[in-house]
């Protein structure tokens, strides 16, 4: 069965066939092959992949997120975030990643940040004189932290999978998600220097303060859809629906900037999205059940305990395969693939689910600014007007700090664990 599920797979991503499609289409030629199951156990396994309460929460963060992406919330942003640290030189990239940040926590999309972000600031930095190499790559690289700062769509499908707590992983997503922006942030001042790039005049109190007021209403945003799954108020998936009512509200009645077009637009764009999500993890799921029934992750966990029983090795070895996996997938269908052979292993040389899980979907994410499938890249592509191969050998030091900073947090676990043992 194995070589046919694996042959077929191979094939259809060769000819360019969906990933959501290639792993349905594998599994059932698999089944077909074998003649030992009825293929109503595919039926089956896709139903029970999106039988989950978490799961919910990700078509409502998901609408969420569009919705503030076009109710008026990322030029706020960009604003407030410009008004602290635009008369730094450069500062109009650090108001980039501060903004992607800020839209991160909302939004829980690296494309939607890109976009959102990068479709305001980067004609604005081409106005200022930045160079286009320069800050297609700040805002493309930024854009990264979607995922990692809560809320996250990648957390929920990692936290389904691995049965562990979406509120955990949501807590662990800060301090690296921090991290990520910092670096990222000292990468652009080094460049800015050697580029001798423009200040913009230091804004005074007022102008911060206005910026603040008009910015608030996004800012609280995180604070009322995170907050109150930490408090228990409500759960991830009712946080969504909450958050879906509160971006409406404000893009439509306070911003007024969310047209009936435009909400059409974001039903049909989120509604989309979303099934594509939902039936890849559906897919996926008989993908990884044909695994598991032919001792994939027993094979795999031997092969690893048999080369080393080091787990700093062990996760060397599988940041290099994740890395590998990230220039060909995107994260979602890299999860519910990997997840279910990776997890046994990691538990069984006691290494902590949710520190795994977080550098794990932080390494699938450095994924997305990795040709030939770099999703971020294309989008920053599309946002400049760029070449890709020149957005390639522009960002090769924001990738290298992004992957200095996932090996940092894969080694030193409490950057990730500590804020959820508070809660613990």
């Amino acid at each position: 069965m194995l070589p046919v599920l694996f042959g077929s797979f191979v094939i259809l991503i060769l000819i360019g066939c969906p990933i959501a499609v290639t792993l349905g289409a594998s599994s059932v030629a698999a089944l077909l092959m074998d003649g030992s199951f009825d293929l109503g156990v595919a039926i089956q396994r896709m139903f029970t992949g999106v039988n989950s309460f978490p799961l919910m929460a990700i078509p409502f963060f998901m609408l969420a997120g569009s919705l503030m992406e076009l109710g008026g919330i990322s030029s706020r942003i960009i604003r407030f975030a410009d008004t602290l640290v635009g008369h730094y030189r450069g500062g109009l990239a650090f108001a980039a990643i501060i903004a992607c940040m800020i839209f991160a926590s909302i939004s829980g999309s690296a494309v939607a940040t890109v976009a959102a972000i990068g479709g305001i600031i980067i004609p604005e930095m081409r106005a200022r004189k930045y160079p286009d190499g320069y800050s297609t790559a700040v805002v493309t690289a930024a854009g990264t932290m979607g995922p990692i700062i809560p809320p996250s769509t990648t957390f929920v499908i990692y936290a389904s999978i691995a049965g562990v707590s979406v509120s955990d992983m949501f807590l662990g997503g800060y301090i690296p998600g921090i991290l990520m922006g910092i670096s990222l942030m000292i990468v652009a001042g080094i460049k800015a220097r050697k580029m001798n790039l423009p200040k913009s005049p230091k804004q005074s109190g007022k102008e911060i303060l206005k910026a603040t007021k008009e910015a608030f209403l996004a800012l609280l945003s995180p604070v009322i859809i995170v907050g109150g799954i930490i408090t228990g108020w409500f759960t991830p998936t009712e946080a969504g629906a909450i958050g879906c009512i509160y971006s409406f509200v404000i893009g439509a009645f306070i911003y007024r900037e969310l047209t009936p077009k435009r909400i059409f637009a974001v039903l049909k764009e989120s509604a989309l999205s979303s099934s594509i999500i939902m039936f890849l993890i559906a897919t996926a799921n008989i993908f990884s059940w044909i695994l598991t029934v032919e001792q994939i992750p027993q094979i795999i966990k031997d092969m690893f305990m048999s080369v080393t029983d080091s787990k700093y090795v062990l996760l060397l070895l599988i940041n290099l395969l994740l890395l590998v996996v990230g220039m060909f997938l995107d994260s979602a269908p890299a999860l519910t693939m990997l997840v279910p052979v990776l997890a046994p292993l990691v538990s069984a040389y006691g290494i902590d689910l949710v520190h795994f899980g977080v550098v794990m979907c932080v390494n699938l994410c450095i994924g997305l600014l990795t040709p030939p499938v770099g999703t971020c890249l294309f989008v920053g592509c599309r946002i400049s007007k760029m070449p890709l191969m020149e957005l390639v050998r522009n960002i090769w030091i924001e990738l290298l700090t992004l992957i200095g900073v996932c090996f940092l947090i894969t080694y030193v676990p409490p950057l990730v664990t500590f804020i959820p043992s508070l809660g613990g």
